[in-house]
């Protein structure tokens, strides 16, 4: 699948049918809510580049995602959405978020999107577990098992609530375990710079499941890098006349046929930017100096700090 005529990047299926490889992750539109037209008409934007995916989750910016994809978003568009579940909003918390592992949290947070996306049935559900950072971390009754959770999800999608399940923030064995209830997508930290799940990314790969990584160009937080910061990137830039960024994500679109990037942003500019790089092609001498960078300087990098990020 790669008709990039109407996918950006190529195509994968997720949930059943093929997206474009290049969506869009919409953390990014809480900065409009102030001004909900200016969001709305970046969303327009990115469907008619192509974009037929797009990742939100009801506490990004305590509904305003949501609330403005709902408002952009067509029927006749046929935009998959997936949402996220596994954490609550906290108003008045130290951070805006608090876990909400429980299966009636979970129910909950599934109610909450169908609610502010203005639907009746969600086409993807993240279930974001608190295995691995960086994130809140889970304690007391909020560290509940997998089987449980899953449970309840199931039940949901049986209702025909949710179409399918994907996994967020999770070990090998958290998908291992998971893999007989149908997994739709995996979403962790993970780019040209941060690797550690490796492994994770081959087990998808063999399986057929979509491999959504979050921090695709790494971040401020301690143990992500920057990719943009790195020599090698930049010099690849420099070399296709391309962006550092640019050539982060298009080693991700070129290292995995099933990766699915969502990098998110507020400038119509930069969504361009992302979408061009469908188009981008890195020589065999590039891409093997863009995978040495995690060997030479990055894999033994600690775990990050706890921290809520997606």
């Amino acid at each position: 699948m790669s008709d990039t005529s109407i996918h950006p990047g190529g195509s994968f299926d997720l949930a059943g049918r093929p997206v474009a490889r290049i969506g869009y992750g919409a953390m990014a539109l809480e900065r409009f809510a102030a001004d909900p037209t200016a969001g709305e008409r970046l969303l327009r934007r990115a469907i008619e580049l192509g974009i037929d995916h797009i990742d939100t989750a009801d506490f990004y910016g305590d509904s305003v995602s949501n609330d403005l994809i709902r408002r952009a978003v067509r029927p006749e568009d046929d935009v998959l959405v997936v949402t996220k579940v596994g954490a609550l909003k906290n108003p008045g918390g130290p951070i805006p978020l608090r876990p909400g592992q429980k299966p009636d949290e979970l129910r909950r947070a599934v109610e909450d999107n169908l609610r502010t996306l203005g639907r009746e049935r969600l086409d993807v559900v993240n279930l974001r577990r608190l295995d691995v950072g960086p994130g809140i971390t889970a304690e007391g009754d909020q560290v509940v098992d997998l089987d449980d959770q899953l449970a309840e999800l199931t039940a949901l999608r049986d209702a025909g609530l949710i179409g399918a399940i994907g996994l967020s923030a999770i070990d090998i064995d958290t998908l291992r375990r998971a893999l007989p209830a149908g997994v739709a997508c995996v979403q962790n930290a993970y780019g040209v710079v941060a690797r550690r799940f490796e492994p994770m990314l081959e087990l998808c790969t063999e399986n057929r499941i979509a491999w959504v990584p979050f921090f695709p160009l790494g971040s401020g937080f301690p143990g992500i890098p920057k990719a943009t910061e790195q020599p090698e990137v930049i010099a690849a830039a420099q070399r296709l006349e391309a962006t550092p960024a640019q050539i982060g994500l298009a080693w991700l679109l070129g290292h995995a046929p099933n990766t699915l990037l969502i990098a998110g942003t507020s400038s119509a500019e930069h969504l361009a930017e992302n979408v061009a790089v469908g188009g981008i092609v890195l020589d065999d001498a590039t891409v093997a100096e863009l995978d040495a960078i995690w060997d030479a300087r990055f894999s033994g990098a600690g775990e990050p700090a706890p921290q809520w990020t997606d």
